[in-house]
């Protein structure tokens, strides 16, 4: 099959990788006055500690029309995996530049998929959609394989912190403030219709891994592949990975930190887990 470019944006926590053809455009976080592009320049120390002073609601901007188009620059096939359309304009703003770019270059084949998700599970979808490439699938039958591997991959997350979520109206500050003060954890996933969404709380981190742990194995889990992406915990991120091993010695399971954007809504000691069943 013909050589494909695979496009993701920033919140999958992927850097370009030009050698398997993958490039990330990336999306803005802006808070305090400032605007902070998603891309491997930005520094995450530096990032954070802004983020910990800042006292006001951030917002997000999805990548424009034209940094896909940018993205599509010369590409005959491509595909691209955007964040959940369901807390993001991101998803909407791949599909223009599909439409357009395609009109411009009426031999090319694009596909834009929605991966409902954020973080980790986009590169998990992405691991997928290299393999079916490398394979014998008709273009004409991506789509559809894609749809029917992604239900089979979840997001799961731990958050240690709901500052941000306060900051950005989600939670109250009173429930965040209390969480803080308590050491609750809130552990939630990824819902099929793309909003993330709290399932349990746990008081210490010793709790919520086993809270997330046991997710894990109710949504079907068999020794697939595992992405463990931390801000800032690559503690407990080994101790997830360790326990996974202890049960699935042959699942391949890698961790990764944490970009702006899954920075930005995870915070300090977050984690977030995509996987496939």
């Amino acid at each position: 099959m013909e050589k494909f470019k695979l496009i993701v944006d920033s919140s999958s926590n992927m850097v370009n990788d030009p050698a398997h053809n993958v490039e990330v455009v990336p999306l803005t976080i802006s808070f305090g006055g400032k605007d902070y592009i998603d891309d491997q320049n930005l520094n995450i120390q530096e990032f954070l500690s802004d983020m910990n002073k800042n006292q006001v609601a951030g917002k997000t901007t999805c990548p424009s029309i034209q940094a896909w188009l940018d993205a599509l620059e010369g590409t005959e096939k491509a595909i691209i995996v955007t964040m959940t359309s369901g807390m993001s304009g991101t998803f909407s703003s791949a599909l223009q530049a599909k439409n357009m770019y395609e009109e411009k270059h009426p031999s090319s084949q694009i596909i834009v998929v929605d991966s409902r998700s954020a973080g980790p599970e986009l590169t998990i979808v992405l691991h997928g959609i290299e393999k079916m490439i490398q394979g014998d699938i008709r273009f004409v039958d991506l789509e559809e394989e894609i749809a029917e591997f992604r239900m089979h991959t979840h997001l799961l997350f731990i958050l240690q912190s709901l500052h941000n979520l306060s900051l950005n109206g989600r939670v109250s500050p009173t429930v965040a403030k209390i969480a803080g003060l308590l050491k609750i954890n809130l552990i939630g996933t990824a819902s099929k219709d793309g909003k993330l969404e709290p399932l349990t709380k746990a008081r210490g981190m010793k709790k919520a891994m086993r809270e997330l742990l046991k997710y894990i194995k109710d949504n079907n889990y068999h020794g697939g592949e595992v992405i463990i992406d931390h801000c800032e915990n690559e503690k407990d991120a080994e101790t997830i990975k360790e326990k996974l091993q202890a049960e699935y010695p042959d699942a391949q399971i890698t961790i990764r930190p944490m970009h702006g954007l899954c920075s930005f809504y995870a915070e300090e000691g977050g984690l977030m887990i995509g996987f496939n069943e």
